[in-house]
């Protein structure tokens, strides 16, 4: 019968201290063998008796059933979705692994091979499934990194591709993303010194300028007819053909962002916040309007999994068919926004409508909004903020046009807490209206006002154009010698952080023997002349004498 062995004492075995077990048998293998063979049994001895000391130290475990294995969950209340996060195993897979160990702590290859195999969680696909796409197998994905799909935004059929040709272009992605990662961690260390571009970004800048020459040369009369043809033998069931239509450049940048789309939304998928084919709303009917949505909206389930919503544009009421909204509409009495009308120009109308006063009204905006915009996540708890409702008039009614949300009491001085532009008004000149119209309401607050982060990326884009074009308005019309950005912020109500981040942008901030300097650039500033010239007498600017408003009180 083995002696048991001793549990060594604090300091043995790590410090060069011998216990009585190795001395042991090493006066029995002294003889025998040679100083580098007794010092290597000396160490395995130690290493064993240090296992069995740990396994002796270690607290009971409960029972396997007792024992509850479930994986974290995210704030949303799912399993995490990425590799590293979560494997999938057998649930008995804790008392497999205690067969498979032998009494010294090591697994048996002949315990192992029984083990059953891990699989990931992007691998535990529903095989009934298929994808809508007409003629497809559900074979491939966009991104070139799944096996299967069954979504029309991850089906390469639908994006006039194969699979293989998807997986070519993913690798490819791949690589550009690596060499330009490294020239990022190059030139971040110099980023603050050397504001101007480098000599291989001016190339770079010069090769797409070129690439991009002819893309509005228009498609030639064989090209035509390919695209007519295709259209006309698929229909909507396909994405119509978009070589020729730009650049091929453009038509890169677009494909990489249609990969990222489709990854995105298959992550979600894996997490289970939306399932395809249900509880996602893909069009709306909205006036006489069909809109395509961009992203889900927590609307209730039953209405959810139609797919097509019905919402009047008066009061934002969701129904469930067309028959339904056309007996709302002919009972409706609603041809504007509920509250306060506080600005009115020409058709343009802002109406200032109380989270508190219109709870139901507001929440449907949330709703409505939430299909277009990412980061949003208020949806029924309205009642702290204010929503400025812009509108478009004609003989019909008042129109939505967009709309911004703001806390009636922000600690942070926050002008924006959600801005939004329906798609159908997007690109002419709505969003900068209502940024603009937001700053207003702060001067006249006598406030500074900034946007509440983190922005969407269409609005990140609005909010940059916006602080460039105040801006340079303010460089144009300065005629003193030494600026100052607290003078800037003061007048233009912009933080003084956005400031600096803008100057930053264009280049016009210097750091000059310990001074930070605002350099006037002349050519952006003849250059933001020259588009005012081109845009003429705009209708879509704000008048700041149309503004018929106080700030509330007692909020």
């Amino acid at each position: 019968m083995p002696r048991r062995r001793q549990r060594p004492v604090a300091g043995s075995g790590s410090d060069g201290t011998e216990d009585s077990d190795s001395s042991a048998d090493r006066e029995q293998t002294n003889s025998s063998e040679s100083d580098g063979t007794a010092a290597k049994r000396q160490r395995l001895t130690r290493a064993s008796m240090r296992l069995s000391q740990s396994s002796q130290d270690t607290p009971d475990l409960k029972p396997a059933g007792d024992h509850d294995e479930s994986p974290p969950l995210t704030p949303t209340g799912n399993a995490p979705s990425s590799e590293s996060e979560l494997d999938i195993s057998s649930p008995n897979a804790s008392h497999d692994e205690s067969q498979a160990k032998d009494p010294a702590g090591r697994e048996s290859d002949k315990d192992l091979s029984h083990r059953p195999k891990r699989r990931r969680c992007h691998e535990t696909y529903n095989f009934n499934m298929k994808c809508p796409t007409p003629g497809c197998n559900s074979l491939g994905h966009l991104t070139g990194k799944h096996e299967r799909h069954f979504a029309v935004s991850g089906c390469p059929l639908y994006h006039n591709l194969s699979a293989d040709e998807c997986k070519v272009k993913a690798i490819s992605r791949e690589k550009q993303e690596e060499e330009m990662k490294g020239q990022d961690e190059g030139n971040s260390r110099h980023a603050t010194r050397h504001q101007t571009p480098t000599t291989k970004q001016s190339r770079y800048k010069e090769q797409v300028a070129e690439m991009r020459k002819g893309r509005n040369a228009g498609l030639q009369k064989e090209q035509k007819e390919k695209h007519v043809e295709h259209r006309q033998t698929h229909g909507n069931t396909r994405e119509p053909l978009l070589e020729n239509i730009t650049s091929q450049y453009d038509l890169e940048l677009f494909r990489k962002a249609q990969a990222r789309a489709s990854e995105d939304l298959e992550k979600l998928r894996i997490q289970g916040q939306i399932t395809e084919g249900s509880n996602m709303i893909k069009t709306i009917l909205f006036g006489r309007y069909e809109l395509d949505t961009w992203y889900h909206s927590p609307y209730p389930e039953e209405y959810a999994r139609l797919g097509r919503l019905y919402v009047c544009e008066f009061c934002l009421k969701y129904m469930k068919s067309q028959t339904i909204l056309r007996r709302h509409m002919a009972k409706c009495v609603w041809k504007h926004p509920p509250g306060d009308e506080v600005y009115r120009k020409g058709s343009i109308s802002v109406f200032e409508v109380d989270g508190k006063k219109n709870k139901i009204y507001c929440q449907n905006l949330c709703l409505l909004a939430k299909l277009f915009l990412d980061h949003k996540t208020l949806y029924y708890d309205v009642e702290p903020f204010l929503f400025y409702v812009m509108t478009e008039a004609d003989n019909t009614g008042c129109h939505l046009v967009g709309y911004f949300s703001k806390e009636k009491n922000s600690f942070l001085n926050y002008n924006v807490s959600c801005i939004l532009t329906m798609p159908q008004y997007m690109r002419q000149g709505f969003g900068k209206m209502l940024i603009d119209f937001s700053y207003l309401l702060s001067k006249v607050e006598e406030k500074v006002g900034s946007p509440e982060r983190p922005l969407s990326d269409l609005g990140l884009i609005s909010y940059r154009s916006y602080w460039k074009e105040v801006l340079l308005r303010y460089m144009c019309n300065f005629q003193g010698k030494e600026i100052s950005i607290k003078e800037i912020s003061q007048e233009t109500a912009v933080n003084p952080v956005d400031i600096v981040s803008t100057l930053q942008s264009l280049q016009m901030l210097k750091y000059w023997k310990g001074k930070h300097l605002v350099l006037k650039r002349q050519d952006l500033i003849d250059e933001w002349k020259a588009k005012e010239t081109k845009r003429g007498n705009s209708n879509k600017t704000i008048d700041p004498g149309s503004l018929k408003w106080t700030p509330p009180k007692g909020t």
